[in-house]
């Protein structure tokens, strides 16, 4: 499907109204967004326009490094007019992202719900045959090289981004160039609903660049005219596995602050599952939810809490905010440690004294769902400890040697 022509896309609606190019971005509006240039290490200013055009530095950054970033919407409104009428189903689904901790589970819910699923992968030494063997359409494509994006969008309706930039990558290339080549593609070609996840409180902490994209993003995609729906998150439960679960079980370090940051977290299922019902719901649209577990635990709270199901003491090191904040000065200094200062900043609004969470039941009146289904922290432990703990017991049970160790 990655090798498609454009010269088999389907009809798009309103294709007079695509742009021409990405890099051709249309008016711009008076209003513009800012994210603050000391935080890319560099004396210029970003400017993102909330009028779908490009970020101005982002631009040159990907002409000097020899990326294209068009999506040549003149091709893709020829097509339209060669196949006028190819109808589009409304169960076919593109996921970006689908390989990581959220997309997998937006992945096989929707698989599970009878939806079409085409998966956006970056190519990879090992391939993701775990997302074809679940029934999904795999294809080859990169946020980072726009030109490999309109053939993944073929024949599909809706996009749902759960994609964000690996840990070695630096921010930019994927959760700005990246979603505004996407959000490009998606307008030209006709998609009809966009689902972007996003973090909670972005707005609120412009000196993180992480959230000030999401923040951008979120304006960039309402302003864009297509039909989303946009979800803030405030964390996973899945994370908690090997930071906290894991290491106790182990006898390792855990790594703690001496913050009071409250967390709601949430079952990666149970906003798969939500985000489906959103997208088969009219009052999602054109909305921005908030999705948080039923409670927010301190970092404390949760080593106890697994002390508590693993049975044994954790052994905790804690690293006082104020290290953090002089660690992030420090990566600040050297241009090859500025994308892990950007990710430290990150990390200080976790540890500060806020709380990431947000009521719930206005949403689930909303979508008709019930917030007896969403997993408890205490469940999603407890299952997990009951699961690992029966399964380390077999195996001290099946060995000859008289010790184990975990």
């Amino acid at each position: 499907m990655a090798g498609l022509m454009l010269a088999q896309a389907p009809s798009f609606q309103n294709p007079s109204s695509a742009p021409s190019s990405i890099d051709k971005p249309a008016a711009v509006s008076p209003a513009e967004m800012s994210i603050n240039s000391a935080f890319w290490g560099s004396s210029i200013k970003l400017n993102c326009s909330p009028s779908h055009a490009l970020c101005k530095a982002s631009k040159a950054d990907r002409r000097a490094a020899g990326l294209s970033a068009r999506c040549d919407a003149t091709k893709v409104m020829a097509a339209s007019t060669a196949m006028s009428g190819t109808p589009v189903r409304s169960t076919s689904i593109l996921v970006v992202g689908a390989t990581g901790t959220l997309g997998r589970q937006v992945v096989r819910r929707a698989l599970d719900e009878g939806y079409e699923v085409r998966c956006l992968v970056r190519p990879r030494p090992a391939p993701a045959d775990f997302l074809r063997d679940w029934g999904a359409t795999v294809v080859n494509g990169d946020l980072s090289k726009p030109e490999t994006l309109p053939a993944a969008l073929v024949g599909i309706h809706t996009i749902i981004d759960c994609a964000t930039g690996r840990p070695e990558e630096p921010i930019r290339a994927v959760d700005w160039d990246g979603k505004v080549a996407l959000i490009q593609c998606a307008k030209a070609m006709g998609i009809q609903k966009f689902v972007f996840f996003s973090i909670h409180n972005c707005e609120k902490h412009p000196e993180v660049p992480l959230m000030e994209i999401k923040r951008c993003t979120e304006k960039y995609i309402v302003d864009s005219g297509l039909n989303y729906t946009i979800v803030r998150l405030c964390g996973f439960m899945q994370g908690l596995i090997g930071q906290y679960a894991v290491p106790i079980l182990e006898d390792k370090s855990v790594w703690g602050t001496d913050a009071s940051t409250r967390i709601a977290y949430m079952d990666t299922q149970d906003i798969a599952r939500l985000t489906l019902t959103a997208l088969r719901s009219e009052k999602a649209d054109r909305k921005l939810f908030t999705f948080a577990g039923p409670r927010a635990w301190t970092t404390q709270e949760v080593i106890n809490l697994c002390e508590r199901l693993a049975g044994q003491d954790a052994k905790v090191t804690t690293v006082p905010v104020g290290v953090l904040k002089l660690t992030r000065l420090l990566t600040r200094l050297f241009q090859w440690t500025n994308d892990a200062a950007d990710r430290l900043a990150f990390s200080e609004v976790l540890t500060s004294d806020v709380i990431f969470s947000a009521p719930m039941a206005d949403t689930y009146v909303t979508l008709g769902a019930d917030s007896k289904d969403t997993t408890t922290l205490e469940r999603y432990l407890q299952e997990y400890y009951t699961n690992i703990l029966k399964k380390l017991k077999d195996l001290k049970a099946q060995s000859k040697q008289g010790d184990f160790y975990i």
